[in-house]
């Protein structure tokens, strides 16, 4: 393959990631059809998903991936930062800042936040994305911190906890990046301010005690 054939491959393969972010924010990711993207992206050959990605989930991983590297530099920064630290905040805030941060730095409008809640929560792509964010080894360093600095918990509640964190942190920078977009998002509310409302709940929420078994 040609250099110019190579630099246009990879012209359109960035086009129809940034144009299906955008669609499966505002629409939704099951509404919009590979057909849909490669209209909106201006590609004359409706079959161009396929033939750059295979499939709708490979484009979705492939969305992720696109995002994550910036995340993954900064998470890995903070940890280096904050190693050894006995403060549950220091590792809470690991594990939000990345996100807002990089969330942030999109500008306005964005869609990620609003795509990543909708994977996140999809029965056919939950597991998949899942495996693809949490392999992070920083993610799981932090994981790991958390647990030993939080009180012993069954391991059911353990996972709970786990759950109500993600979700938490997904649907809190969607509900942000939504009002952004239409233009409703308070003055004062700023993404860093958003993290720190997330930290202050993260902690709370994992140093709740447990109601009594039956």
């Amino acid at each position: 393959m040609s250099q110019g054939k190579s630099d246009r491959g990879s012209e359109t393969r960035e086009l129809i990631l940034v144009t299906a972010e955008r669609l499966f924010a505002e629409h939704g990711v099951e509404a919009v059809s590979n057909r849909q993207v490669s209209e909106a992206a201006g590609q004359s050959n409706n079959f161009a998903v396929g033939y750059h990605f295979g499939s709708k989930e490979e484009l979705v991983v492939a969305i992720v991936r696109r995002h994550s590297e910036s995340v993954e530099r900064r998470r890995a920064e903070m940890l280096a930062e904050i190693a050894g630290s006995p403060d549950l905040r220091d590792w809470m805030s690991c594990l939000v800042r990345p996100t807002t941060e990089h969330l942030a730095s999109l500008g306005s409008p964005s869609w990620y936040a609003r795509f990543i809640a909708q994977v996140t929560t999809h029965p056919s792509w939950r597991e998949r994305v899942s495996k693809e964010v949490g392999s992070s080894r920083a993610l799981q360093q932090i994981i790991e911190s958390v647990f030993q600095l939080v009180p012993r918990l069954p391991e059911d509640v353990r996972q709970d906890r786990g759950n109500m964190s993600r979700l938490l942190i997904a649907h809190m920078c969607a509900e942000r990046e939504r009002a952004l977009h239409e233009g409703t998002a308070p003055p004062r509310s700023t993404w860093e301010s958003t993290a720190a409302g997330l930290v202050d709940a993260l902690v709370g929420l994992w140093l709740a005690p447990v109601s009594a078994r039956r």
